[in-house]
C-alpha cells in the first residue's frame, strides 16, 4: 500500500475535506457516503466522523488508496479551502493549473 503526501495549510483539516483534497473521493457526497459506510480508516482505525480533525502525519485510507496529511513546507498555493470554494470547483482542473 502506497500513500501520497497531501500538503495542507495550518495544523489540521476535517476528514471529509481531506478526502476530497486528496482525491480519494470525487465529491463531498461521495466522501460522506464512504465515511458513513465505514470504508475510511485513519491511522488503521475505521472512522465514521466526517468532521473528525486530522493532524499532520495522519494516514487516511479508502481500500488500498491512501493519503498522508503533510505540512505545506513549500509555501505554495497547492491547497483547497472548502469554505472559500464555489460549488463548480473541479479538483482535477485546479490541481493541473
Amino acid at each position: 500500500m502506497q500513500s501520497e503526501d497531501i500538503a495542507i495549510k495550518g495544523e489540521n483539516i476535517k476528514l471529509g475535506q481531506f478526502i476530497k483534497l486528496a482525491n480519494l473521493a470525487a465529491t463531498g457526497g461521495e466522501a460522506k457516503a464512504l465515511i458513513n459506510e465505514g470504508q475510511v480508516t485513519v491511522n488503521g482505525e475505521v472512522d465514521t466522523r466526517r468532521g473528525a480533525t486530522l493532524k499532520i502525519g495522519d494516514l487516511v485510507c479508502i481500500g488500498e488508496n491512501c493519503a498522508r496529511v503533510a505540512t505545506d513546507a513549500g509555501g505554495d498555493d497547492d491547497y483547497f479551502d472548502e469554505a472559500t470554494a464555489n460549488d463548480d470547483f473541479d479538483p482535477e482542473k485546479w490541481r493541473n493549473i
